[in-house]
């Protein structure tokens, strides 16, 4: 209990520090704005001055480079927060000089549906100026990490000061088309409504990533930690005579608390999905949709629990065995599946899980071990028993026969 208290304090505070170390600044080399917001993903930011008198907004997008062919783009969606119909301004190195472009696209159905490559065209939006520049001036080049700044003057429809804001970034671009964007929660997380007079973003997308890291805590800690500690309860406890029928009612305590523990998390996976139309994480779903299944046998199982002294007592021993570890097997599994799909394959989060089930693990081994020594240490006393017994009634035979 003491490792799992220390896990959910480290999952938390990995989580608090993540979402308040990035920053923002109002300040760049060539520009002071008034407004500034760091955005949820990809540690981007954006600055503005919007001017009311005329509905102008002037704005920068800070971003960073994921490959040194890749691409780093922002966009506003006139309708909805979504990326079809984005109009963006897509920076990356021309394949001819490497030298840095910034090209206008419009992200039509098309681009989200991979038919066609997006083609470079005018905006038909009021764009009245754009710009990008590297961090570090002309003598900076584009490399994996390296900063940008997207610069652009826009006129706003009067009245209207609530922009979709769409941002991302891409490994690679085939000739001048800009290829797909990689596809974990992040990056396909990667919108906000602002509202630029304000400078108040929707909650929504907060609520959604606050929701995340609740499903990922709550489900890590009932599939990926408590339902195996239950397991290893019942297989090394059983056998220690001194506990009695202790053993059961811990195992069962333990499995029931990780259940309900895993319906609430699954249960908040069931409303991201609901809050996340057209992202869908396949392989995720369907081994939480298993694991959960399995863990709702068991508990009914437990219900239907035969007497020792019942003939199908041996089939509802093996039908539990099989289901509870198939059922763990498929939590551990989905919890490293989880870390993939909220873009957190390489955190410290999955080093402190990581770290948690290999002590698990390295107490079931030594658990283990320790039992085949008992086993073996049995047998042979029983075996030198039996051939004690077989020897004494040898040479007592005459004398209880006659």
């Amino acid at each position: 209990m003491p490792l799992l208290f220390a896990l959910v304090l480290f999952l938390f505070s990995f989580h608090v520090r993540t979402a308040f170390s990035a920053h923002c600044s109002i300040t760049t080399p060539t520009k002071t704005f008034e407004k500034c917001m760091t955005l949820p993903t990809q540690q981007a930011s954006i600055a503005w001055t919007f001017h009311a008198h005329n509905a102008t907004l002037d704005l920068v997008f800070s971003g960073t480079f994921i490959s040194p062919s890749g691409w780093v783009g922002w966009g506003i969606n006139p309708s909805s927060a979504e990326m079809t119909g984005t109009r963006a301004l897509i920076a990356f190195p021309d394949p001819n000089s490497g030298q840095l472009v910034l090209l206008p696209f419009i992200l039509d159905p098309t681009v989200k549906l991979q038919k066609s490559p997006p083609l470079s065209r005018p905006l038909d939006i009021h764009l009245l100026s754009s710009s990008a520049t590297l961090y570090g001036g002309k003598m900076a080049t584009i490399h994996n990490g390296a900063a940008i700044q997207v610069y652009a003057t826009l006129k706003l429809v009067p009245n209207k000061t609530k922009i979709h804001f769409v941002w991302n970034r891409g490994l690679y671009v085939q000739g001048y088309s800009p290829a797909i964007h990689p596809t974990t929660s992040n990056d396909l997380s990667s919108i906000a409504t602002i509202d630029v007079l304000s400078g108040f973003s929707a909650a929504h997308r907060d609520d959604t990533r606050t929701l995340k890291i609740a499903h990922g805590i709550l489900n890590a800690i009932s599939w990926g930690v408590l339902l195996p500690i239950g397991a290893a309860t019942a297989r090394y406890l059983r056998h220690i005579q001194a506990l009695g029928p202790t053993w059961f009612y811990v195992h069962a305590g333990i499995q029931l608390c990780a259940f309900i523990i895993g319906t609430v998390g699954f249960a908040i996976g069931i409303r991201l999905g609901e809050l996340s139309p057209g992202v869908v994480y396949g392989l995720h779903r369907k081994l939480g949709f298993a694991a959960f299944s399995f863990g709702a046998l068991q508990t009914l199982a437990l219900l239907f629990r035969p007497k020792t002294t019942n003939k199908f007592r041996k089939y509802w021993k093996s039908y539990h065995h099989f289901v509870g570890y198939a059922c763990v097997v498929l939590g551990v599994v989905n919890v490293f599946q989880g870390f993939e799909v909220m873009g957190e394959s390489r955190s410290y989060a999955k080093l402190g899980y990581c770290l948690c089930l290999s002590t698990l693990i390295g107490v079931c081994i030594a658990l283990e071990v320790n039992s085949w020594v008992v086993f073996c240490r049995k047998s042979k006393e029983e075996k030198l028993r039996r051939e004690g017994l077989i020897s004494c009634g040898s040479g007592k035979g005459s004398g209880i026969h006659g």
